[in-house]
């Protein structure tokens, strides 16, 4: 082998010899002969260094798995060989191979396993045991073995192609006919042999069991004698979780509903005889997780099988299996409260299992109905947050909080299934005893109450939002919290949280305000001052302005009051604030996006007269055009990229704000209706100059080109007299992107102006023929010449073009040049176009 070349395996060696390293392995793999080379070092024990060793097993996998085939009988043989030489050298060293060494064995073994065991080595695993024994090297390796095998040959979550499918079929059944038998012998053999003085062996062995456990004969394992010794590991603290986790496998097995409960009850029965149901003497959280999640696969696996059985039809087995499930209820409901979440997260899956058994029926008995209300207690109380949860900087721990909450949530709703006026109750009490003493109470249980009620909107739907209309029971109990939750202070509670919980909690039930709108003044100020909008948490100022905007958009029309009041004390969060300004931001400028659209519907939707309308668009739009132009005016000027960027930024906020204020009208308040469209086209004169700025081009006309887009909708007919000019600007020194964001805009118009002020110089389609340019464009540099000739066309009088009157042939030349541009026509191939009606074309 090439000396030099593996001292570029060293992690640590010089970048030209882990090259050459790397080509050394290429030229390897692809020769025909050279893993031999790497067959007889692994057998011979050439080497020491685990780095060349690896690198000799990865040579050999290589072949295996793409040259297995075209082997001769001989080459075959010597892999086979190798493998068991090396293995039984490993018998007699002291020291075993480093891990990553001992999985890329395995590995290899389990490639050549699933190769040839159907055909050239049935007695595979007899080969192994009979070389291993009991020797804790070899058994390490065949343990490996058979996980690497278990991930080629059942594994579900590794996609295989039907041939690999049908191959993995054939493996299994041939084990189960010639060997499996004699491998649950060994696994037997080594949890006896290792319990008390290998039990990282002892843990790879339950991991085996756990994995072929699901499907091979379940009579081999769940008997007394294998039993029993799980059982006695789930007693070992350094076994029992492994101990729980292949219990939890063999409960999990497919199996007839009967004998599925019969398994569940007599493994209860034997776990709870050993006092493993006494869960609050356990201190090892990290068992009782995986103890928890034991139960839930037992639980789980008897509301399964009542439900296979009740659809049978066997009423009197089917009762015993709803018994079974019930006894362990007390159990989930110990795991479902403990103060560990991962521990209650593991068991929710048998609690929103039973509580859909328990929709099912057609009455609750007592026993039912106080399990329901205790696992009510129990989520209530665990949805509440604890005092190390940080706020401020969410990490991992508090995402997996968030994630658990979610499932209390599903459970919370499926409580809403089962007994509606029991929730709705429950909630009511917890609510009313917290708001009445919200000052005194950590802010945890504050939170929790009012999350209570907003959980309530989904657990409890009603059409369209419709909370406070129907149902008189439901209806006066939600309003009468919703305006203890106003009229009670609590928004005045010092902790974020409680603070965001409560608008979201006002905005889910605005149609609350509708049946009392004597209470909008008191929730506006709410929005508007310390506790919303000038709120010192960033966060909760940015979820205000959104939750503000929704608010207003629901309750408009009880908004002509407070219009401009509002207005008012929101101005300086309207600000395009440029970053030298040096003042403190509030509002980031996706947050100011809601606030401009929020001004706009309020003074859109405003009873006050048209006059009245276009003022108070004016005063709001004025101060954007202002700073837009200014800003624009320094742009050029700015010798750094990275401050004409910043600029950019802020001259593209400032016209996506303005396009924003236009999603307040609609086809009852247009533009023209409310007078502000004098506004709007102020507006476009103020943008367009942007489009012709010599840097930053692509970020300011992206911005124009959309507001365009916006004012094409609200202007109309007002808006053509700018097109011309605009298109003009845009396809200036334009590239392939500009033509093909362009287009879209040239379609828009096309769509909505038809045959507005067409001149038509001849009433029938009229045909003409567009020759692609003599070679091809390249779409990074396309030839503007072409552009410009294709443009002389809109500028002749002759040919009636004002754009209005030729818009459908504007998009037909264009989209022939983007076509051209693109290469999507080969050179000199003619491009046929037909105007359905349109102006006069002369070629140029």
């Amino acid at each position: 082998m090439d000396e030099q070349a593996l001292m570029g395996l060293n992690p640590n060696a010089d970048a030209c010899y882990r090259q050459r390293a790397l080509a050394y392995f290429e030229q390897l793999k692809e020769s025909l002969d050279g893993w031999e080379v790497c067959a007889q070092a692994l057998a011979k024990g050439v080497y020491s260094d685990d780095h060349v060793k690896f690198f000799c097993f990865q040579v050999l996998e290589h072949q295996i798995k793409f040259r297995h085939g075209s082997l001769t009988a001989a080459q075959q043989q010597l892999i086979r060989e190798t493998l068991m030489k090396w293995l039984q050298a490993q018998l007699m060293n002291v020291h075993p191979e480093k891990p990553f060494i001992r999985n890329k064995v395995a590995q290899v073994l389990a490639l050549t396993f699933v190769m040839e065991y159907l055909t050239l080595w049935p007695k595979f695993f007899f080969d192994i045991l009979n070389l291993v024994g009991l020797n804790p090297n070899g058994v390490d390796i065949y343990l490996r073995t058979l996980m690497a095998i278990d991930a080629e040959v059942v594994d579900r979550d590794i996609l295989h192609s039907p041939e690999e499918t049908r191959r993995n079929t054939l493996i299994k059944d041939s084990m189960r006919e010639r060997c499996i038998p004699a491998l649950v012998e060994s696994w037997f053999q080594i949890l006896q042999t290792y319990q008390h003085t290998h039990s990282e062996l002892t843990c790879q062995c339950l991991e085996v069991v756990g994995a072929y456990v699901s499907w091979i004969d379940l009579n081999l394992i769940a008997n007394d004698r294998f039993v029993n010794l799980l059982l006695s590991h789930m007693s070992m603290e350094e076994l029992r979780e492994e101990a729980c986790d292949c219990l939890f496998e063999i409960v999990n097995k497919g199996m007839d509903p009967v004998d599925k409960t019969k398994l569940v009850e007599s493994l209860c029965q034997v776990l709870q005889s050993a006092g493993f149901f006494s869960i609050e003497q356990e201190e090892d959280v990290d068992f009782l997780a995986k103890f928890s999640r034991l139960v839930n696969g037992m639980g789980q696996s008897l509301v399964l099988s009542w439900t296979k059985l009740s659809k049978m039809g066997d009423v009197k087995v089917s009762a015993e299996t709803l018994r079974a499930v019930e006894g362990k209820v007390p159990l989930m409901l110990q795991l479902l409260i403990h103060e560990d979440d991962d521990i209650s997260a593991n068991i929710v899956g048998f609690c929103y299992d039973y509580l859909h058994v328990l929709k099912q029926l057609p009455a609750l008995n007592e026993q039912q109905k106080t399990n329901v209300e205790a696992i009510m207690l129990a989520v209530m109380n665990k949805l509440k947050y604890d005092d190390e949860y940080n706020f401020e900087n969410e990490g991992e721990d508090e995402a997996m909080f968030v994630e658990y909450r979610k499932q209390l949530k599903m459970l919370l709703d499926r409580l809403a299934q089962v007994s509606p006026e029991l929730l709705l109750e429950a909630v009511h009490r917890v609510f009313n005893a917290t708001m009445q003493n919200w000052q005194t109470v950590q802010f945890m249980e504050v939170e929790m109450a009012i999350r209570l009620l907003y959980m309530l909107g989904e657990a409890l739907p009603a059409s369209h939002g419709a909370h406070f209309s129907g149902d008189t029971t439901k209806t006066s109990t939600l309003q009468s919290m919703m305006r203890t939750l106003i009229i009670c202070g609590v928004s005045e509670y010092q902790h974020s949280s409680v603070t965001l919980e409560f608008f979201e909690t006002v905005v889910r039930y605005d149609k609350f305000f509708l049946v009392e709108p004597q209470h909008i003044p008191s929730v506006l100020m709410a929005f508007l001052d310390h506790r919303g909008l000038r709120h010192s948490s960033p966060k909760v100022r940015s979820r205000v302005a959104y939750l503000f905007s929704r608010f207003i958009k629901t309750l408009y029309k009880h908004m002509n009051a407070f219009i401009e009041d509002i207005l008012s004390r929101i101005q300086d969060l309207l600000e395009l604030a440029p970053p030298e300004n040096g003042f403190p931001v509030l509002l980031s400028s996706d947050d100011q996006l809601f606030m401009f659209e929020t001004a706009g519907v309020l003074i859109v939707n405003g009873e006050s007269p048209a006059e009245r309308k276009q003022a108070l668009m004016r005063s709001l739009l004025t101060p954007l055009m202002e700073a837009f132009r200014m800003l624009l005016a320094k742009l050029p000027q700015e010798a750094s990229e990275e401050r004409q960027a910043v600029l950019a930024d802020y001259l593209s906020h400032a016209v996506g704000f303005a396009s924003r204020t236009s999603k307040a009208f609609s086809n009852k308040q247009t533009v023209k209706q409310c007078g502000c469209s004098e506004v709007y086209l102020d507006c476009l004169q103020t943008f367009l100059p942007a489009i012709s700025c010599p840097v930053q081009r692509g970020p300011l006309r992206s911005a124009v080109r959309s507001f365009l887009h916006r004012m094409i909708i609200c202007l109309e007919e007002e808006v053509l007299p700018f097109i011309p000019a605009a298109s003009q600007h845009m396809l200036k020194d334009c590239e392939p992107r500009d033509l093909q964001e362009f287009i879209p805009l040239i379609s828009q118009i096309t769509a909505k102006f038809k045959v507005q002020g067409c001149t038509i110089n001849q009433n029938k389609p009229v045909k003409f023929t567009v020759n692609a340019a003599p070679h091809k464009l390249m779409l990074q540099q396309p030839d503007v010449k072409v552009l410009k000739n294709y443009m002389k066309v809109f500028q002749e009088p002759s040919c009636c073009l004002h754009i209005p009157l030729s818009v459908r042939f504007y998009v037909a030349v264009l989209t022939h040049f983007y076509c051209v541009c693109a290469g999507f026509f080969p050179a000199g191939q003619t491009l046929k176009l037909e105007l359905s009606s349109g102006a006069t074309y002369r070629p140029p």
